[in-house]
């Protein structure tokens, strides 16, 4: 049993003091939208690793990659703009604290600015996470644990709005893996309560805010 502590799109206050380790989590799960030193020091305070995929108000974290302990972008060393103690899981599939998790940030684009995708953008991001996941399957036998994403799937507790549309090609994404949990951001609650929604024996759950889960 895995205990996560997934966050994304609002800052909550009492997480930001040592008693978020009296949560007893093995790992923080970052949905989008957060500031990055609110990030950091949730991993800091609790002493555990974190993964994130970006929103659509955080900054591009596209290119970088962590070689023998230094990161570069387009093959030169260069600091890493991200959150001190996270893996970026966007468009990719990462082995984290025990689990398999798949990544995919951002929104439907509706204005410039990094981290925004077209539904076809995202269907060739998604259809290359896919395969990735796939081929480490085969090659371990592992599936995938969590499906990260920023936004929703459309009709699955997005809104009418452009800008918090979800996203069609994350049903094909569940069918073809399968994980046992979607969890996203994006969508703000306003107060009212959020039911955990399901696609197929996949369970979506919007994680803004907090939550802790046991997987």
């Amino acid at each position: 049993m895995v205990r996560a502590l997934a966050v994304s799109d609002e800052e909550v206050a009492g997480l930001r003091t040592d008693a978020v380790r009296r949560l007893g989590v093995d790992v923080v799960v970052a949905a989008g939208d957060l500031p990055f030193d609110y990030l950091a020091e949730l991993c800091d305070r609790t002493d555990r690793p974190g993964v994130l995929v970006p929103g659509n108000h955080d900054a591009d974290l596209t290119g970088y990659r962590r070689h023998r302990g230094m990161w570069t972008r387009a093959g030169l060393p260069c600091p890493w703009p991200g959150p001190a103690g996270y893996v970026d899981a966007d468009g990719r599939v990462v082995d984290v604290a025990g689990l398999r998790i798949a990544g995919l940030g951002g929104s439907v684009r509706y204005r410039p600015g990094p981290n925004q995708w077209t539904q076809a953008e995202q269907a060739r991001r998604a259809r290359r996470l896919v395969r990735a996941a796939r081929r480490l399957r085969r090659r371990d036998g592992r599936a995938v644990d969590i499906l990260l994403t920023h936004a929703p799937p459309r009709s699955c507790g997005d809104r009418e709005d452009r800008p918090h549309h979800g996203f069609d090609c994350l049903h094909d994404v569940v069918a073809a893996l399968r994980p046992r949990i979607l969890l996203h951001g994006h969508i703000h609650p306003h107060g009212q309560p959020v039911p955990d929604r399901r696609i197929g024996t996949t369970r979506v759950v919007n994680v803004v805010g907090r939550k802790v889960l046991e997987l």
